[in-house]
């Protein structure tokens, strides 16, 4: 009972792929930030091109929004994802493609509760 109490949040992940991480993709490739809101955490660290900033939902979303509007997004493609050593949080690095040229996409994802919520987004120029 113990091993299943333990293991249950990865095994939410686990099942045909990542659901979280696939909504997650399709609004970076659409660049639908209202859509990627839902996901992030009531505080959030956001570092587009080297501006980091500890902010809440509200704000990311705006930052999110913004980055959007200046690079058009054409498609997310997910390069690897994992889970860490220590517990069951998730991270994704995907390369978003831009009218104004390709990004690399760090996201950090806290797993609790039978959900997960975007704890980190980084876009680096790729």
């Amino acid at each position: 009972m113990l091993f299943l109490l333990l293991f249950a949040p990865v095994a939410l992940f686990a099942d045909q792929g990542n659901p979280t991480l696939e909504a997650i993709s399709r609004a970076l490739g659409s660049g639908d930030a209202n859509a990627l809101s839902q996901y992030l955490a009531d505080n959030v660290e956001v570092s587009i091109l080297d501006k980091e900033q500890s902010c809440s939902r509200t704000k990311a979303t705006g930052l999110l929004q913004s980055f959007f509007d200046a690079n058009k997004p054409k498609g997310f493609s997910q390069i690897h994802q994992g889970t860490s050593r220590e517990n069951s949080d998730q991270y994704c690095i995907g390369n978003l493609s831009a009218g104004t040229g390709t990004y690399r996409v760090y996201i950090y994802l806290k797993v609790g509760g039978g959900s997960a919520s975007i704890q980190e987004i980084r876009f680096d120029k790729g």
